[in-house]
Formats: C-alpha cells, sequence, structure tokens
C-alpha cells in the first residue's frame, strides 16, 4: 500500500466491492482461496503497471540520460 492511498479516496474503478468475498470469520485461521476471475483481474492490474513503469522510466532516461551526441573527451 501506498502512503497516498491511506488518505485520498481509492479511484472509481479500483476496487470492486461486490467482488470481494474475503471478510474475515472469528477464529477462523483458513486462508480464502483465489477465484480464477480473481487471478486474472490480479494479472491484468501486474501488466498495466508493469507498462505504466516502463513508459515512467523512458521519460526519465530521456530528461536524465546520456545525450547520444555527445563526444567523450579525450586527453
Amino acid at each position: 500500500m501506498k502512503l497516498f492511498e491511506m488518505f485520498e479516496p481509492a479511484l472509481e474503478g479500483y476496487q470492486d466491492e461486490e467482488a470481494d468475498n474475503s471478510k474475515p470469520i472469528w477464529k477462523q485461521s483458513r486462508k480464502t482461496k483465489l477465484t480464477l476471475n480473481q487471478i486474472r483481474k490480479l494479472r491484468k492490474m501486474l501488466d498495466v503497471r508493469n507498462y505504466e513503469k516502463k513508459n515512467h522510466l523512458k521519460k526519465v532516461y530521456a530528461q536524465y540520460g546520456a545525450k547520444p551526441d555527445a563526444e567523450t573527451p579525450t586527453a
């Protein structure tokens, strides 16, 4: 969880409360089972996150990376 997620309300479409069937029961230590639908949703979220990270890194390299036409100093 990121810090801003604690103080700002969740964005629309990121959490589906109707699909959340993992409510804990008192004194029950069994883990909840993930359905295939939940696993697919997690996979899609991970793919989107990786895509966004690659795009962000491209922007960072464009801003702070070495210039391709920069000449190397000779001694």
